[in-house]
């Protein structure tokens, strides 16, 4: 029942040709009327398709508004509307409209019926997810409850002996408040990461989606040959390069993601995310950036760094919650000698500073602890600057705080300077990515997702190599024993086996073989641990970077044999 997808389609034969689509994938029932949607979506359900003009309708939109207010704080139940392509902008209403289902697909008709069965699909995965955070959340209840009849007798058992030793009592009740404590943090760190796998779910989905939308506009405009095309096509890889930047940060909330250092610009880096910086500053904060007239250079993660900024950005936030300026600013800064726990040599200084109420003296020797906190119970992790120390140090540099109060805070984050020779080494070299002279060589691409795998198969045909494909990581394990390939394209996150399993058993049975780990997340570490360090291609890719890491990884492998 909960794994259904409602249909409310009542004009012309929609309704039967979405069924028609999406079964037997999935379990599907039609709602002909309102009050039959309403009475389905009590009973449980996966997600719900409904035309725009059904939606139009003000008994319906009544309807879902008062359902949606009565779910639980688990649920953002998903809806795809179906929509009719307009000549102009949607009125006000109707965007308000639209807006208020709060999780929405919008597919335009006509559609494709392979979009529509690929949107289902994204849904009902993220409907699951749903699903198993409530699980994860009420195993949290149920364990919390346990604790608290635990602690229950604990203070039962004290007051008993409190009679005989009020010095003893006193001690014991100093360690239950501290234990209370310890819990609290626990479970608020147990909902965050419920919360995180949430996010991480529909991210790692989006981001396929992104990833397939931005290769096919590149077939696009490899295809065309109309020049009022391209200016089309680069508005819509615009758009999807901002939406998988979106992604990568959820990505990077999500998950605990090991450190890739790579040369990295750090006044582009700012630059590039002001708009992120103002959004997440709100409007009663101005956002200053002071770059740096020399280069800037540094080897680190920089999705980390953006991390770390934001995160320090968010606190200067809630410092200053009767507005202010919040400033970043970069220098270069030289040492002469160890001091300071820093070691002689040149850094890159980025410093977050604002005029917020401050902190006190007491209290700057704690900041950088895990989990302290001046917030309220709820309000914060405690995380913050902490993962922003660990960051600063594992980088090879340090973070420091200063801070007065009444006169804000500023916090010095110190990065060993690039060389000026340096590379991006991470990085593998430019090759073309259009169709070119090159060695016959034979590649097998393993992808669970039909629309990622087809683009790539696709991509990589038309730069002229040949190309085997297998939907999961058994089916590529078996190809591989029939006929070694010369190179391996393999997803990371599959349902039967990761990417870096795949590697780890074909090298197993065929030695040393060439691979390219394709992916939006993966857990470095345990990348390592069974594959060593392959190749990493991060999703949304395109055609150049695909055909770059190809040849980079085909560099130096002699031509298959028998071709």
């Amino acid at each position: 029942m909960e794994l259904r997808v409602l249909i409310h389609a009542p004009r012309g034969r929609d309704a039967a040709v979405v069924k028609g689509v999406l079964e037997p994938q999935h379990v599907v029932e039609v709602c002909g009327e309102s009050a039959q949607l309403a009475a389905c979506l009590d009973e449980g359900a996966a997600a719900a398709i409904l035309t725009e003009e059904a939606l139009a309708s003000e008994g319906l939109a009544r309807t879902l508004a008062a359902w949606l207010g009565r779910q639980p704080s688990w649920s953002d139940f998903p809806f795809i509307v179906l929509a009719t392509k307009q000549p102009g902008r949607r009125s006000a209403q109707a965007i308000a409209l639209l807006h208020s289902l709060g999780n929405v697909i919008l597919l335009e008709r006509p559609l494709n019926a392979e979009t529509l069965a690929s949107a289902a699909d994204a849904a009902v995965r993220a409907r699951k997810r749903q699903y198993a955070t409530r699980q994860h959340l009420e195993e949290i209840g149920s364990t919390r409850n346990e604790m608290e009849l635990l602690n229950s007798e604990l203070e039962a058992r004290i007051l008993d002996r409190t009679r005989e030793l009020a010095s003893a009592n006193d001690r014991l009740m100093k360690e239950i408040a501290e234990r209370e404590k310890a819990q609290a943090a626990l479970t608020q760190g147990q909902k965050m990461e419920a919360i995180g796998r949430l996010t991480g779910g529909i991210a790692h989905d989006f981001n396929n989606l992104l990833h397939v939308v931005n290769m096919n506009l590149e077939l696009i405009s490899l295809y065309a040959k109309e020049e009022k095309v391209k200016p089309v096509v680069d508005r819509a890889k615009s758009a999807a390069k901002r939406g998988a930047k979106l992604t990568g940060q959820l990505l990077s909330f999500a998950r605990s993601q090991s450190l890739l250092p790579k040369l990295t610009h750090v006044n582009a880096l700012l630059v590039g995310m002001k708009d992120l910086l103002e959004i997440s500053a709100g409007p009663g904060i101005t956002v200053e950036l002071e770059l740096c007239d020399q280069r800037a250079a540094v080897v680190v993660d920089p999705s980390q760094l953006e991390m770390a900024v934001l995160n320090l950005a968010v606190n200067s936030r809630d410092a200053m919650s009767e507005g202010g300026v919040l400033k970043i600013s970069i220098c270069t800064e030289s040492r002469t000698q160890d001091e300071a726990q820093l070691k002689r040599g040149d850094y890159v200084v980025v410093s977050v500073s604002d005029t917020g109420k401050g902190i006190p003296a007491a209290l700057l020797s704690k900041v950088f602890d895990p989990f302290f906190t001046t917030k309220p119970m709820g309000s914060g992790t405690g995380l913050g600057l902490s993962q922003v120390y660990g960051f600063a140090r594992q980088s090879g540099g340090l973070a420091f705080i200063r801070s007065e109060q009444g006169r804000g805070t500023t916090v010095d984050m110190y990065f060993p300077a690039a060389p000026a020779n340096a590379q991006g080494a991470s990085d593998p070299p430019p090759a073309p990515a259009l169709p070119a002279v090159v060695k016959s060589r034979q590649i097998l691409v393993v992808e669970d997702d039909p629309d990622v795998r087809r683009v790539i198969c696709e991509c990589l045909g038309l730069i002229g190599y040949s190309v085997a494909e297998a939907a999961n990581g058994a089916e590529g394990l078996a190809a591989i024993a029939i006929n070694k390939p010369d190179l391996l394209v393999v997803d990371y996150a599959m349902p039967d086996m990761t990417g870096a399993e795949v590697i780890s058993k074909a090298r197993e049975m065929v030695g040393d073989l060439p691979a390219i780990l394709a992916t939006g997340y993966a857990d470095m570490a345990a990348v390592e641990r069974l594959a060593g360090k392959p190749a990493i291609l991060r999703k949304p890719f395109d055609i150049n970077s695909l055909g770059a890491a190809v040849a980079f990884a085909l560099e130096g492998v002699p031509e298959h044999e028998g071709v």
